[in-house]
């Protein structure tokens, strides 16, 4: 049996589910009939699922964390500008001054917590 079953599911369950509220967000302006916005959230989705699968440690064991999740990153940030768009004005989003942007900032603490680390060192332990 895969005895790392739950790290596989741990990357791909966690990072599919920080893009749900894309999903959801293109599934509300779908309703809206505002398909432009709608099929650009769905792209952004699909992209996210590409990307994270592709960039799965265990297809990549000997590159660090932090380079395999920069692409993904890279896609949950511009998801978030697609939001900001979408929205039109910021204070809907409950962002009030650019401070309020650094509520952001635990977002990465994957990178500092794991990004050194790769998928090969569990193995090497063993």
């Amino acid at each position: 049996m895969d005895s790392r079953r739950g790290e596989r599911l741990g990357w791909t369950i966690g990072w599919l589910g920080g893009f749900l509220w894309v999903a959801i967000l293109a599934v509300m302006l779908a309703l809206q009939s505002r398909w432009a916005a709608a099929v650009t959230g769905c792209a952004i989705v699909v992209g996210a699922v590409a990307v994270i699968l592709r960039a799965s440690p265990w297809r990549c064991p000997r590159t660090p964390y932090w380079k395999l999740m920069l692409p993904v990153y890279a896609l949950f940030f511009g998801a978030i500008g697609w939001a900001v768009l979408v929205a039109g004005d910021l204070h809907e989003l409950g962002i009030v001054n650019w401070w309020s942007l650094f509520l952001l900032l635990p977002l990465l603490l994957p990178l500092w917590i794991n990004g050194r680390r790769r998928w090969s060192d569990a193995e090497n332990q063993s």
